[in-house]
């Protein structure tokens, strides 16, 4: 039946290995519960399943319990989870039923099924083949290749920017060395604003070599202005003050919404649209293999519906 179909899915879909002794602390409870089917006046064979619970027929069994039990709940917890699950799995048989004597027997849910079926079946077997034959290595030269014929696909949707944020309280020391070093990118400068760091900021970040979403850098600081990108754009050094801290912030460079993705930042989305473009013409030449193959096995036959006459394609 669809319903023990459905439990035989959720089953395979959730392993506990610590159910079985789990479990054996519900086994009074559940029992008990057993109990009622005892009285049943029709002999069922089970297959040596404990059943717990019957809905005009259909079982629920303590093995199905048992695949979906949290084997570190307490023993107090364990018996509300069964009470609740099995309280559920009523339910749902109940709605089942109800839907299924009210829902008119046309064959388009079955159809549905089966759709379903199929693409659910070749799109597991696709990926197996592809893990199985298709390496997910790309080698740099093939990135690069790829993004610079392609610079159009890669356009920001946010702001990026490089530069160093440095957070300190208020009554931090040398804060006019700190003014001075923070807007210059000197290795002197860097070198002393590092060690300064050590000692008194809250926050330091050194990202002159790394691109980072503007929205990331904002949440360190308490800027509020209505277009971000284009404020840090215009005003590359940013010293902010709140009740406790000041915050300064270097811009050394800035991308806003439209332009193109650097390289380093895309790469990651560079590699995934090429191992799916290689993906989907790997599928494509095995669908291309099976086809020639059934040709030559004569395993396919064309017929022309508006006229009810068999055509031997020629291939």
């Amino acid at each position: 039946m669809e319903n023990n179909k459905f439990y035989s899915y959720l089953r395979s879909r959730i392993t506990n290995h610590n159910v079985e002794k789990s479990m054996r602390r519900l086994l009074p409870g559940l029992l008990l519960l057993t109990g009622i089917c005892t009285g049943c006046q029709e002999p069922y064979d089970h297959k040596g399943r404990i059943p717990l619970a019957e809905v005009d027929g259909i079982f629920l069994y303590k093995e199905e319990v048992e695949a979906v039990h949290t084997a570190q709940q307490s023993p107090s917890d364990s018996i509300r989870f069964v009470n609740e699950y099995i309280h559920n799995w009523v339910e749902e048989t109940l709605l089942f039923e109800k839907a299924q004597s009210n829902i008119p027997d046309d064959g388009e849910i079955e159809q549905m099924v089966n759709n379903y079926r199929q693409a659910l079946i070749m799109h597991t077997y696709q990926q197996a083949l592809i893990q199985q034959q298709l390496s997910d290595e790309i080698s740099e030269e093939e990135l690069t290749d790829f993004y610079e014929q392609n610079k159009k696909l890669f356009r920001l949707e946010r702001p990026l920017i490089q530069g160093l944020f440095i957070k300190v309280p208020l009554a931090a020391p040398q804060l006019g060395d700190v003014r001075r070093w923070y807007k210059t990118f000197a290795r002197d400068a860097v070198e002393h604003i590092e060690k300064y760091s050590l000692q008194n900021a809250v926050t330091y970040k050194y990202f002159y070599d790394k691109w980072l979403p503007l929205s990331e850098v904002l949440n360190m600081l308490p800027l509020e202005v209505q277009d971000a990108g284009t404020y840090v754009n215009e005003n590359r050094h940013i010293e902010l003050k709140d009740t406790a801290f000041y915050y300064f912030l270097n811009v050394s460079d800035c991308l806003l919404p439209g332009e193109i993705k650097p390289y380093p930042y895309a790469r990651a989305e560079v590699k995934d649209m090429l191992l799916n473009i290689k993906q989907v013409e790997f599928m494509k030449q095995v669908k291309a293999d099976l086809y020639k193959q059934a040709v030559k096995q004569n395993k396919i036959k064309y017929y022309l519906n508006t006229k009810n006459e068999k055509v031997d394609k020629q291939h």
